[in-house]
């Protein structure tokens, strides 16, 4: 028989960690933890998972925190990424973004909705659980992942495929408003190289500008953009060209060499390999004998591991009745006594390899708001930490009480 959810006193506990989660929040902002920079945090992560009373905390080989929380037969695992984008300009800031700011109801810095206020609220989810002796047949698994703003879901990756870890489902934390997501958009990073030869910039026709080639794929790739598939759910498809390169003996030559990088987002239904062919088969980019790839990532983790992989994150989606839903939906209401709002992420996860790859069920539930991510003057809400942790302490449990059903 499942054991009863003591969702008051959940509740209660929630709130009275309060601070512990705000001051613990603060700790991690003051560490620059860019991507594969990220020891210093991972390790004061550490320091408060065993203080908590986690019962066993490792690092894996790639530099992922591993945190579990009981010894039952059902694995459940929450995930943060815990790198954070650099700070931008830093004339944009109202106030110093490791310093962090706080008042009664926000606390500011780089990394307090993307994503570090969910590793603050899964670590005291744990102490409530260890708090109330809600173990039950389940182990839950607490993870801070490295390098997700480099390469999403290259930690999950290196999780399932190496550490051999594949749990039942994943709760992500990444900013949902508090509301439970149950999808996003996949993505590429495309690359189209285009030849010339360089001359003379007094005298062009001797030569064959690569940067002039590359303006009609430019227009063409715009008008590409307004025609990509739609999905009911997930919305379109987009594409954007984000970068963009040259060669060049110097400024009085013309260009031999150019080339962009386009951000591709796949909504449901579309492949990476259609992605690549609607971009060769544009008249201008065959016109100017373009090569089109897909980037791959090799940049070292904080440790010196490096896990090559291509540039390509899944789309995925849950179903609004699937038990993950479910699931959260039970430890909503019975904490809150209201129904919860279900939507979808804009941007990506690594719900891209632990879903999109491998096929293990993700649903969203974080604190913080999507605007609030690469933003300066980033903040979450106190109140956020308070309903995540109870969110977190409760669904284990909840889950317990789906499989009874």
């Amino acid at each position: 028989m499942a054991k009863q959810i003591p969702f008051d006193k959940i509740v209660e506990k929630a709130e009275h960690y309060k601070k512990d989660m705000t001051r613990f929040l603060r700790d991690m902002v003051a560490i620059p933890s860019e991507s594969c920079d990220e020891k210093r945090v991972i390790h004061r992560i550490k320091e408060e998972m065993e203080k908590v009373g986690f019962d066993k905390v490792d690092i894996d080989p790639m530099g992922n925190i591993l945190g579990y929380i009981g010894h039952g037969p059902h694995l459940i695992a929450m995930d943060a990424h815990i790198d954070t984008v650099g700070i931008g300009n830093i004339k944009n800031w109202e106030f110093d973004p490791y310093e962090g700011m706080e008042n009664d109801e926000i606390i500011g810095g780089r990394g307090t909705s993307d994503q570090e206020g969910g590793m603050a609220s899964m670590v005291y989810a744990g102490k409530i659980i260890k708090d109330l002796g809600l173990e039950d047949q389940y182990t839950l698994l607490v993870t801070g992942t490295v390098q997700e703003e480099d390469c999403d879901g290259l930690c999950w990756q290196y999780i399932i495929e190496q550490d051999k870890i594949k749990p039942e489902f994943v709760v992500s934390t990444e900013p949902t408003d508090c509301q439970i997501y149950r999808g996003q958009r996949g993505r590429m990073e495309i690359r189209i190289d285009v030849p010339g030869i360089s001359c003379h910039g007094s005298a062009p026709e001797r030569g064959d500008n690569a940067i002039f080639k590359m303006g009609p794929i430019l227009g063409e790739l715009q008008q590409l953009g307004k025609r990509l598939a739609t999905d009911e759910f997930l919305g379109q498809g987009t594409l954007t060209v984000s970068e963009i390169f040259y060669t060049s003996p110097s400024r009085c030559a013309v260009a031999d060499s150019c080339a962009v990088s386009i951000d591709r987002r796949l909504t449901w239904g579309e492949t990476w390999e259609g992605a690549l062919e609607e971009i060769r088969a544009l008249p201008a980019v065959k016109a100017a004998k373009g090569v089109v790839t897909m980037y791959t990532y090799e940049r070292a983790s904080w440790t010196g591991l490096v896990y090559p992989t291509e540039c390509y994150f899944p789309t995925w989606k849950v179903e609004e009745d699937h038990f993950t839903v479910k699931t959260l939906d039970r430890a909503f209401r019975g904490l809150f006594n209201k129904e919860p709002v279900v939507d979808k992420w804009t941007f990506s996860t690594n719900g891209v390899s632990i879903m999109g790859r491998h096929g293990i069920p993700v649903i969203g539930f974080g604190p913080g708001k999507e605007p609030e991510a690469h933003a300066p003057n980033e903040k979450t809400w106190k109140d956020h930490l308070v309903t995540c942790a109870a969110m977190y302490a409760a669904i284990p449990l909840s889950y317990m009480a789906e499989l009874k059903k």
